[in-house]
């Protein structure tokens, strides 16, 4: 049987990158997913290839999380896994440099997010006295890369959300918990690096001792075993899928 025969589950930022990668493996383990994305258009191209379902969605917008939510009930009739994916960074700059809207966006997709999600998700998983939230961190998280200092502080932020929400919501039968994957094959990479160029991807895949990027299907693999029966027994952990870049 599959893994995750008979759940339903959210994935926000799912058109793409890591958020593609957990949506696919969501699928194959025999899921329905609601596909959320700020890229309508893309989040449908993907749900028709898959099967799936999709919804655009502004994750840092009360009215647009309620509205994803109740489509999801709507769809699925339940909803079994939150999946907060969406997330975005600045270019690298000295800290004091950044922009207050750069500022603003990081805060309001990465951290007020997660708030909304649960806000309009924790209720009916206490009314199902069930659920799972898996929250997509970063090893900026727990290893701050210089010039990136307020998304590093967002990142850190989710892990402590996680722990939190973990140990209020366990007495409730729900789940919390996060990973944190080093950059990726992803559109945030070049943000990231700030340029991509050979010289640069090399000195950065020398930090990491596997010598490779988190890629989707790794994302996809680590996400389907928290949010599977299989964890039934782990919240409130920050699972690192990096190849050991914060050893």
């Amino acid at each position: 049987m599959a893994r995750l025969d008979g759940k339903t589950a959210i994935v926000t930022g799912g058109a793409s990158g890591f958020g593609a990668g957990i949506v696919r493996k969501f699928v194959d383990e025999g899921a329905r997913v609601l596909i959320a994305d700020i890229n309508g258009d893309g989040a449908a191209a993907l749900a028709k290839e898959l099967g799936a379902k999709s919804q655009q969605v502004d994750v840092s917008k009360d009215a647009s999380v309620a509205a994803l939510v109740d489509a999801a009930y709507a769809a699925f009739g339940k909803l079994d896994i939150l999946v907060n994916n969406a997330g975005v960074s600045h270019l690298p700059a000295p800290l004091d440099e950044i922009s207050e809207a750069d500022f603003d966006r990081v805060l309001a997709v990465n951290v007020k997010s997660v708030y909304l999600m649960a806000k309009h998700a924790v209720p009916r998983f206490k009314a199902a006295k069930s659920g799972v939230i898996l929250n997509v961190a970063s090893t900026a998280a727990v290893s701050p890369r210089p010039r990136l200092s307020w998304y590093n502080a967002s990142k850190g932020w989710m892990v402590t959300a996680t722990k939190s929400m973990a140990v209020e919501l366990a007495p409730l039968g729900i789940r919390v918990n996060a990973i944190n994957p080093v950059a990726g094959e992803t559109p945030l990479l070049k943000t990231f690096m700030g340029e991509d160029t050979p010289e640069i991807r090399a000195k950065f895949l020398a930090t990491i001792p596997l010598g490779r990027f988190s890629t989707p299907a790794d994302m996809g693999n680590a996400a389907c075993f928290l949010c599977s029966d299989e964890a039934s027994m782990i919240t409130g952990v920050a699972l690192e899928v990096d190849g050991g870049r914060v050893i």
